[in-house]
Formats: structure tokens, C-alpha cells, sequence
């Protein structure tokens, strides 16, 4: 056969098989005796194909390889294009999962306890109107609104804040009043013990009510019922297979961890002293401000932690002494500084719930003043968090609520006649306490006729210094200062404030609205759009890579009953006197 010399790279080579030889253009051999052959001919010396020599058209490089060696290329690009597709299936399933484990994260959720839209349209309004702020003035939320979230639970259109919370902590719904249980009433596994047993994070729980109460509950216990405050305050010193779970705890509620030995302190109902087992498990203490204000958030040996700063709830903002109690954002700064410090070492980040509590019981009393003044709390709060995402980017926040309180509207109608499109914020500025203040100031009075001082009391002090209203009729003071029932007293009170700034409740429960969904950090616009309230927890699930089947599965034993279980007279007696607490005992 003919000798392929000349400017080809390819491998020259005589041969007495057949083979197909291709030419460039560019480089065809004008003297050789290959140059009568056309691109592709086959020739063929002995007419059996052994080699095979191949020329691309426009390359300037050749290379041969033998008909052997063209078939182990094959496989081996078979192979490795099974393996690529292996690896691109173990990364979708599995390897994003294993990403997010071996990377440090940090998670925040924080729960606006009944606040709606249009509370945040309500407190927007305010502050843009009495500060003068523009007409575009957007809140610390508005800005990082992504959406809305689903609230119903597994048993009615409208949920209580256990099951709302549930569905965040277990990514499942079920009935109201169950904290962290199924329908079926066996317990479930939830974010917070996840993020401790299988990612080795930090954990916290920040709050303005009792650290007992349902949202904190459905994050570190499990109960049939939200009611079982005794259990529920067990679980959350780490009374249970898991042990301690929680590292930091902030709030109100110590009532639950003393004694019935000491009434005037206790709301146990038995003799168990959960603050010395505390103490004996390992947590520091603290009841003050001044305790608070002088920690070491540095210290490696300041968690676990359990501070509260109220025998029941952590008094409403418009109310509180900054004095004797901090504030909800003082409270979740000093988490964070905490819990990032205890962190900075480790390969896992923390995880913090944080609940702006009251802002939900100052709407089940209907108390427009109180619950503006827990939103812009709330609003610091959420500021303080911003902050530090902006300086640890690897973090990230959902603010959701769990339901929305009292069928809020910003308007309201007072008359037959067809009404002024207004409402008056200026209506809230003055006013100084909130109507459970003022209520349990005036129930420990007797009754009083128009002569008596009480009723001098309610026209001097009550109506114009602390609820800002100097046109009170006589027929409203004489109302309020004869009025010997709670709820009805404080309807009376809600009245005069509600009805002069002209804004609208519907009940003192709950409804069924759909409610703002908020984000911000790491990811966040993965919860664009709107979302069952289930899948809020599935978001921690997937950004954390956590396995609550595995948790439900160590824990499916565990008491879900309080011992001594809670008389609804009795018990409600002893709690929120603003708000009637669920009864769902079984």
C-alpha cells in the first residue's frame, strides 16, 4: 500500500490490512503515491481490517489507534459517563443532603404569635404617621417579605398556636392544643432535637411569655396537651431519653420550675423543685436584670443556660420596666451573642427560635395599643437579628407567624350611616398601659358609685394619663368604674380605645387568614411564594439535612401525660387572666 508521508502527524505506518485513511485539505500530498485516493476510500492490501488510521478534516494533529484500542476508549467513556450520572443522582439525593450537614449553619425562626397582615398594616401606619416618616416607609418585615404562610391544623380552619407551632418544629399537622404529638397522640420528633442529635448544634429559645407556653413547648417537649405546663417545663431541663435539649433558655414562666411548697412563687401542681434539678443537671440560673445584664457571653461554660424574668408571662412592652426586664431584642442579642460564641470553634452553628409572644394575648383582649406596642418589639427584634445575618452570612431567618388574633381590621364602622374611609392612629399615642394593666388596677378596688374615689380614680387618672382620653363621657366612666367582671371590664376599656382610633376586631380567638411570610440570609428565597405552614419546618429540615423520622423513632415512648393533670377552673384561674387557654385534656 501506499507510504503516507509528509506534513501528517498521524502515525505512518505500512500495512497489510485495509484501512480508512482521511486527508486534510490543507495537507494533502500532491507527490505521494495516496494522493489518487479520495477522502474515505477504503483500501485494502489483504481485505481484512486490522488498524485504523483517522484524519479529521481541519485538524492539524493526527492520531491512530488501533480497532482494540478504540473499544477500551469506548468503555472507558462508558464508564465514565455511568459514573457521572451516578454522581449527579447521589448529588440530588443525597450529596446536597451531606453539603448541608458538613457545612456550618445557622438557623433562626422567629414567631409572631397572632399577628396578621393587617396588624403590620396597623403598626406600618403608625410609626410612618407619628414620626412623619414617608409615604414609602417599609418596617424591618416589610422589607423581607417572600410570601404567606397556610396556618389551618389537622382538626379546624382555625389553629391555636400548639398546633401552629407543631407544624413548624414536626413538619405535620395535627389537632389544637397537642404540643409536638401526632393525631394518633404519639410523640414527634422536631426540628430543635434534630439540629442537636444529629447536626451537634447550639440551640435556644428566646420569649416574652412563659418558656412552658405552647410555641417554645412544641420545640422542646411533647404533650397531649398545651395545658401541661408541669411536663412540658420537665421535658425542657432535659427530663427525658434525649436529655437536655436546649441550651439556652429566655423568657417568662419560672412558676412551673418551683415547688407547690412555695405558693406564692409556684404554679406547679406538685412539690417537684425543676430549678434545683436544673442546677443539678448542669444549667445556670438567673431571675434579674442584673443577672442578665452581667453575663459573660464569652464564658464556654455559660450553657446551659435558663433565665426568666417574670413568675408567669414577661409583662407587655407598653407596660414593662426596663429596669426589672429586658426586652425582647436585649433578650435575642444576648442569645446570639451567646450562642455564636459557643459555636465559633465548632463545625455546626446554632439553631434559635424566637417568639414575640404577646403580641397574640394583647389581641385576645382586643387591645390595640398593647399589641402595636409587641410589633415594633417585635420589629427590634427582627432588626437585631438582621444585623448580625449581615455579619455571619451563612445564616438565615424565617419570620412566620403561627396564626392571626382577633380578626383584626384597620377600620371600623360606628354608626348606620355609611362610613368615612379613615382610621387614627394618634388615637394610640398617648396611651401609657395596657388593658390588662389597667383592668387588674381597677379589679382590686371594690365597686364604686359616682361619688366614690374609684370612680374619681377612673375619671382622673385611668381615662386621661393612661389611655390618653380626655373626652370620656360620664356614661363610659360609671360603666367601667361599676364593672366587677374581668372579661367585660376589659371590653369596655377596649372599646373606648378602639372605637375612637376607629379599628375593628371580629372575636377574641383566633381566625383562619392566611399570614406574612418573611426571609432573610442564606437561601431565603427558596420560601418565596405561599406555603402550608408544614412546609416552613421542612425548609429547616432541607437547609439543615436532618432526619426527624430518626428522632420520632428514639422518642415514640416518652410521657406524653402530666401526672397531675390540670382542673380547667382551677388551673385558669392560676394563668393568663387576659387571655382563656385551650382545654383540650384527655
Amino acid at each position: 500500500m501506499a507510504q503516507v508521508t509528509g506534513p501528517y502527524s498521524a502515525i505512518a505506518r505500512d500495512s497489510s490490512e485495509g484501512a480508512h485513511v482521511h486527508f486534510s485539505d490543507n495537507h494533502r500530498d500532491s507527490s505521494a503515491s495516496a494522493a489518487d485516493i479520495e477522502d474515505n476510500d477504503l483500501f485494502d492490501n489483504s481485505g481484512h481490517l486490522a488498524d485504523a488510521l483517522e484524519v479529521a478534516d481541519g485538524d492539524t494533529l493526527y492520531y491512530g489507534m488501533s480497532l482494540g484500542t478504540r473499544r477500551r476508549l469506548q468503555k472507558a467513556i462508558v464508564f465514565l459517563v455511568l459514573v457521572s450520572v451516578t454522581g449527579i443522582f447521589w448529588l440530588y439525593f443525597d450529596g446536597i443532603n451531606w453539603m448541608r450537614q458538613s457545612k456550618k449553619r445557622n438557623v433562626i425562626i422567629m414567631i409572631s404569635d397572632g399577628f396578621g397582615p393587617a396588624s403590620e398594616t396597623m403598626a406600618r401606619n403608625f410609626v410612618q404617621q407619628i414620626n412623619q416618616l414617608p409615604v414609602g416607609y417599609q418596617s424591618p418585615l416589610d422589607e423581607i417579605l417572600v410570601g404567606s404562610s397556610r396556618t389551618r391544623s389537622s382538626d379546624s380552619l382555625v389553629t391555636d398556636s400548639a398546633a401552629g407551632a407543631t407544624a413548624f418544629s414536626c413538619t405535620l399537622k395535627t389537632y389544637n392544643g397537642a404540643i409536638s404529638v401526632t393525631d394518633d397522640k404519639t410523640p414527634c420528633g422536631t426540628v430543635m432535637e434534630a439540629a442537636k442529635l444529629q447536626r451537634g448544634m447550639a440551640t435556644g429559645l428566646v420569649v416574652t411569655s412563659r418558656i412552658t407556653h405552647a410555641t417554645p413547648a412544641a420545640f422542646s417537649a411533647h404533650a397531649l396537651s398545651r395545658n401541661m405546663e408541669d411536663l412540658i417545663a420537665e421535658y425542657q431541663i432535659g427530663n427525658y431519653t434525649l436529655g437536655p435539649v436546649v441550651d439556652l433558655m429566655f423568657g417568662g414562666g419560672q412558676c412551673h420550675f418551683i415547688p407547690n411548697t412555695n405558693p406564692d412563687s409556684s404554679c406547679r401542681l406538685d412539690d417537684r423543685d425543676l430549678w434545683s434539678d436544673a442546677k443539678a443537671a448542669g444549667f445556670n440560673t438567673l431571675s434579674s436584670r442584673k443577672e442578665f445584664d452581667s453575663l459573660d457571653t464569652g464564658d464556654a461554660k455559660l450553657l446551659p443556660l435558663l433565665g426568666t424574668f417574670a413568675p408567669s408571662h414577661m409583662d407587655y412592652e407598653i407596660d414593662r420596666d426596663p429596669k426589672v426586664q429586658p426586652s425582647l431584642a436585649e433578650m435575642t442579642d444576648k442569645a446570639l451573642q451567646i450562642l455564636s460564641s459557643a459555636t465559633k470553634k465548632k463545625s455546626a452553628g446554632f439553631f434559635l427560635m424566637v417568639e414575640g409572644s404577646r403580641i397574640d394575648m394583647a389581641a385576645h383582649t382586643n387591645d390595640p395599643a398593647a399589641h402595636l406596642r409587641d410589633i415594633v418589639a417585635y420589629w427590634d427584634a427582627v432588626s437585631v437579628v438582621r444585623k448580625f445575618i449581615d455579619e455571619n452570612p451563612d445564616t438565615v431567618l424565617i419570620s412566620v407567624s403561627d396564626h392571626e388574633t382577633g380578626g383584626f381590621s384597620v377600620a371600623k364602622q360606628l354608626t348606620p350611616e355609611y362610613p368615612d374611609y379613615l382610621w387614627k392612629p394618634e388615637v394610640l399615642k398617648p396611651v401609657r398601659h395596657s388593658i390588662e394593666y389597667i383592668s387588674f388596677e381597677l379589679l382590686g378596688q371594690p365597686a364604686g358609685d359616682s361619688q366614690g374615689s374609684k370612680y374619681k380614680f377612673v375619671r382622673d387618672t385611668v381615662f386621661p394619663d393612661w389611655m390618653g382620653i380626655k373626652d370620656a363621657s360620664h356614661e363610659e366612666i360609671m360603666a367601667v368604674t361599676s364593672e366587677t367582671d374581668s372579661v367585660r371590664l376589659r371590653q369596655l376599656l377596649s372599646n373606648a380605645i378602639s372605637n375612637r382610633a376607629q379599628i375593628g376586631w371580629a372575636t377574641h380567638g383566633h381566625s383562619a387568614v392566611d399570614v406574612n411570610l418573611y426571609a432573610y440570609g442564606k437561601d431565603a428565597d427558596l420560601l418565596r411564594g405561599n406555603h402550608e405552614n408544614t412546609e416552613i419546618g421542612q425548609f429547616i429540615v432541607d437547609a439543615l439535612g436532618l432526619d426527624l423520622q430518626a428522632v420520632t423513632a428514639k422518642i415514640r415512648g416518652e410521657r406524653v401525660v402530666q401526672h397531675n393533670m390540670p382542673i380547667k377552673a382551677e388551673w385558669l384561674g392560676r394563668r393568663d387572666v387576659d387571655a382563656p387557654e385551650h382545654d383540650h385534656f384527655v
